[in-house]
């Protein structure tokens, strides 16, 4: 299998009083060139938030950016009038198209929230601004590849403007799972928790994983409560 690792203790790290963040791509001020994106999907940060903390209001334009709460709560607010919290299960969209600001904050006032943002860049650019999240129950996801976004919101997931696709899984250790790719696609996997065999690979929590030239790929969980996720991608 075609495969290539990046492992949790080689991201770019952002330390601040109240933030602990882990960059899988280029980000901020961690730059390698090496790691600058694949394909469009353009970051992954594993961001924990400390009480009280969080990102004041910023400015985003033509991007995609998913919000996934492992735990905790995050709250949000934006231009567009969008005051949401989000725990754990669930999926934030916000395309950020023609610009958007919005902020970030630890919505829990005694523990911090852990989650996954993530940017994919849009295959057409200063669209209009929207934002949408659902709930995706990790209990619907045990066993299967839960579409959890996509390029036209099908199968109950949230749309996105770019021929991306991302689905959610949770699996106890023994479990197995497939995944059947069309031909060119890229593929990433990113371990949220847990720890799973792919191909000679095992990865555990933070690790992820691009694998390219390959139309079927199996996972096998080695811990109980492995939640994974997985970007299928336009070359």
């Amino acid at each position: 299998m075609n495969i290539t690792v990046r492992t949790s203790d080689t991201r770019g790290p952002t330390r601040l009083d109240w933030l602990d963040s882990r960059h899988t791509f280029s980000f901020g001020h961690y730059y390698d060139p090496r790691h600058m994106g694949f394909g469009p999907l353009r970051v992954i940060n594993e961001d924990k938030v400390a009480a009280g903390g969080g990102f004041a209001p910023h400015s985003h334009r033509n991007m995609e950016i998913i919000s996934i709460v492992l735990d905790g709560t995050l709250a949000h607010k934006d231009s567009l009038g969008n005051v949401q919290t989000l725990v754990p299960g669930e999926v934030q969209r916000m395309s950020a198209g023609s610009g958007i600001q919005h902020s970030e904050f630890n919505g829990d006032k005694d523990r911090p929230v852990h989650f996954l943002q993530i940017w994919i860049m849009p295959d057409r650019e200063n669209t209009a601004p929207g934002y949408a999240q659902t709930m995706f129950p990790l209990e619907d996801r045990r066993g299967r590849w839960l579409p959890l976004v996509n390029p036209d919101g099908s199968d109950g997931a949230l749309s996105i403007r770019q021929d991306a696709r991302l689905f959610g899984t949770v699996l106890d250790a023994g479990e197995s799972l497939d995944y059947a790719a069309a031909l060119n696609r890229k593929l990433w996997l990113q371990v949220a928790a847990g720890s799973v065999r792919v191909g000679e690979n095992t990865l555990n929590a933070g690790d992820g994983a691009a694998i390219v030239g390959e139309t079927a790929v199996n996972v096998s969980a080695v811990a109980d409560g492995t939640e994974l996720y997985l970007f299928d991608l336009v070359p």
